[in-house]
């Protein structure tokens, strides 16, 4: 290949002057997108006030301990509500609200109470009876009986009516129970709402299933820890096997990646063949047999898809499409032979990269470590944003006073100069929220916070990929390996990604950042519209979501790659997408094979190692292996430890995984650059491995030959 045949290009399309210096990745290079890597700084600022301000105004002990409307914890020592364990709500029916899991809090009033009631009884008929001291407790505190009954349930000083119930993780829930089928509180199928009018059980129960959602998910969670604190250690153990198994794997496959790959191709076309054969003696033995001369047209459809293999039509199409395939692969395989034979040495070859750079296998934890950050950072925001709303009062007036509306504090109300301006007004529970510039930005808060999540966790993984691609380039382009490598090669690329190009980390997780919140947002709107008739909108919310989700697929296919030329040449993101798109586009037949190839020994390898360690953890926490009976955990859910080991497994098998997938790719934009970069002379030698300069009869001269 001569000079004038290069085909790599600068930063306007013109090729580049040959580097006779060039031995792999850049060492003196400068810094690239500043601009993002400033903005990226300030974003994080933003973040970091933004949890700052939700963990001022947000109390997380809210999702788990009941509080009263006035944010006061029920049963707390220390407090007035300290012998008032329990919480009872006004109206559970409310709690049926959506806003119950967005607000942790039912939009009715809620107090701390001593007991749960254990009888029915309206306020209406309690309050000139014997029953009336008893039902005081449910009162706001401090009542007196001194106004009408229409003030009273008017001002929500007292509910309605109180129903049986029985205390749920100190929540007071209406106790039903199904008796032949038929739901019931006590003995009752119906209740009166204090109001006069009898309303169905079933009202109740979708109020108490929305307020109970967490505290179930609760109780779930606290089993699940108990099976963690009692099989913690068999678990370790088993993640380790699938560890030690995904190692191994690597290493065979620098012995016997071509052997599988071979295997999986004859596989396929000896079942494709037994297909056709199959097909044949099916329409064959159909010859003569009534009705099966019927066509597929005059057959029409049918719901029953049984009747369509009675026709010796459908075996003769299964045959056709079966033998054209068969065809197809056989043709490609001819052509394609040397393209297979080239993935296959481009695998063993990243086996060998792998075993010279070993500490990179370690780096998946650094990168598991910093996407934990992200997740506690994110969640515990989202948590303290979500639990920052606060019982919203204000006054409330039957007359004309013009203070109706105003936000009050109902403890100090009594003595403020608005009492006096309103002389009947009152102040009254309106809902759960705020007033406050804090509590009307909390939607664009959240929003915020899912963004930056997506923009760092983006960054981290980019972060990785770069690492990684500058060490395995190192690998590549050392003559002599590996004594030409660098001393610590995954070190100095991780030292060069963070000194030289965080700026071009951060433009490439940004736009994949933002086509994420993107989606994110066309799935709430696909839910909310789930309930609408419009079919137009619906068709359209579905062509949006699939054009998304091929955008970010294709985003992150350019990242991962622009990130190698990064690592290796050192410029700046937009030049290096597009050097290495029209790199991969020149030679788009190696890359699908290569593609391929490599994917099918990933899913061989995920599936072996997490099938391997899934079946064996099934037989040990189910007690099915004798030699470990004796050693039996008593656990709530034996799938909690199998169902972790299993993912844990896959998780391992993924990281080892991506870290091999990662060298191959690098390997192989560097084996194109190779390529197109030299051509085998002293000046300008390959430095691919001998089995590629084979197959590819290539050879690197000497200087008396040259």
């Amino acid at each position: 290949m001569g000079k004038d045949s290069l085909h790599y290009y600068g930063k306007h399309g013109t090729p580049h002057k040959y580097d006779p210096t060039f031995k792999g990745p850049i060492y003196n290079r400068g810094c690239t997108d500043v601009i993002c890597c400033v903005l990226l700084f300030l974003a994080i600022v933003g973040y970091v006030a933004v949890g700052i301000i939700a963990w001022t105004h947000g109390d997380p002990r809210k999702v788990i301990y009941p509080t009263d409307s006035r944010g006061e914890f029920c049963g707390q020592k220390g407090t007035k509500n300290e012998h008032k364990p329990f919480l009872f709500y006004f109206n559970i029916v409310k709690c049926a609200s959506p806003l119950v899991l967005l607000e942790f809090q039912c939009p009715t009033p809620q107090i701390c109470v001593k007991q749960c009631p254990d009888r029915f009884l309206t306020f209406l008929n309690a309050r000139n009876s014997r029953d009336f001291d008893y039902y005081k407790q449910f009162c706001v505190p401090g009542f007196q009986n001194s106004k009408g009954v229409a003030e009273v349930l008017r001002d929500e000083e007292c509910p309605a009516v109180i129903i049986p119930s029985k205390p749920l993780a100190q929540r007071c829930f209406p106790a039903i129970h199904a008796n032949k089928g038929v739901l019931m509180v006590g003995n009752e199928t119906t209740y009166e709402d204090g109001h006069g009018t009898r309303k169905n059980i079933t009202e109740l129960v979708e109020g108490a299933k929305k307020a109970n959602m967490v505290l179930e998910a609760r109780q779930l969670a606290m089993q699940i820890f108990e099976d963690y604190t009692v099989s913690w250690y068999w678990i370790v153990i088993g993640l380790v096997i699938a560890m030690v198994l995904s190692l191994l794997f690597i290493i065979l496959l620098r012995f016997l990646a071509g052997i599988m790959v071979w295997v999986m191709i004859v596989m396929v076309i000896l079942v494709l063949g037994y297909g056709i054969f199959h097909c044949y003696m099916e329409y064959s033995r159909l010859r003569g047999e009534a009705g099966s001369a019927v066509s597929l047209v005059d057959l029409g459809f049918q719901t029953d898809l049984r009747v369509y293999l009675h026709l010796r039509q459908t075996w003769m199409a299964f045959m056709i499409i079966l033998s054209i395939l068969e065809v197809v692969i056989i043709v490609l395989l001819i052509f394609l032979r040397k393209r297979i034979l080239i993935a296959i040495a481009l695998i063993k070859e990243a086996s060998r990269a792998v075993g010279h750079v070993m500490c990179s296998m370690l780096y998946p934890l650094v990168t598991f470590f910093l996407l934990c950050l992200c997740i506690a950072y994110w969640a515990s925001t989202a948590v303290f944003l979500s639990t920052s709303n606060v019982a919203v009062y204000k006054i409330f007036d039957d007359s004309s006073c013009p203070l109706v509306g105003k936000t009050c504090n109902p403890e100090t109300f009594p003595s403020v100069n608005e009492s006096h301006q309103c002389p009947s007004g009152r102040c009254q529970f309106a809902f759960y929220g705020g007033e406050s510039t804090y509590h009307r930005a909390l939607l664009g808060l959240q929003i915020f916070n899912v963004f930056m999540f997506f923009w760092l966790a983006n960054f981290v993984l980019a972060l990785g990929q770069v690492t990684l691609a500058g060490a395995f380039a190192s690998y590549y382009w050392a003559m002599h390996k590996p004594d030409d490598m660098p001393a610590f090669p995954l070190f100095s690329a991780f030292g060069r990604a963070l000194r030289y190009h965080t700026g071009s980390l951060a433009f490439g997780s940004l736009i994949l950042a933002i086509v994420q919140i993107i989606r994110v947002m066309l799935e709430y709107l696909d839910q909310r519209l789930k309930a609408a008739q419009n079919k137009f909108a619906k068709f359209v919310m579905v062509c949006l979501k699939c054009c998304f989700w091929c955008l970010e697929k294709f985003i992150k296919f350019l990242n991962r790659n622009a990130y190698i030329m990064i690592a290796i040449y050192g410029t700046n993101f937009c030049t290096s997408a597009r050097n290495a798109f029209f790199l991969l586009m020149r030679n788009i037949i190696r890359v699908a094979v290569l593609d391929k190839v490599t994917d099918f020994l990933f899913l061989l390898g995920k599936l072996l190692i997490v099938g391997s360690v899934g079946i064996l953890a099934f037989f040990f926490f189910t007690h099915r292996i004798r030699i470990v009976q004796e050693t039996a955990l008593p656990l709530n859910y034996y799938w909690v430890p199998i169902l972790t080991v299993i993912i844990g497994s896959y998780m391992i098998a993924h990281g080892f995984f991506s870290v091999y997938g990662m060298c191959v790719d690098t390997l192989f934009l560097c084996f194109l650059e190779d390529l197109e970069r030299n051509d085998g002379s002293a000046e300008r030698p390959y430095f691919m491995s001998s089995t590629l300069k084979k197959l590819l009869n290539k050879t690197n001269k000497t200087a008396a030959e040259s």
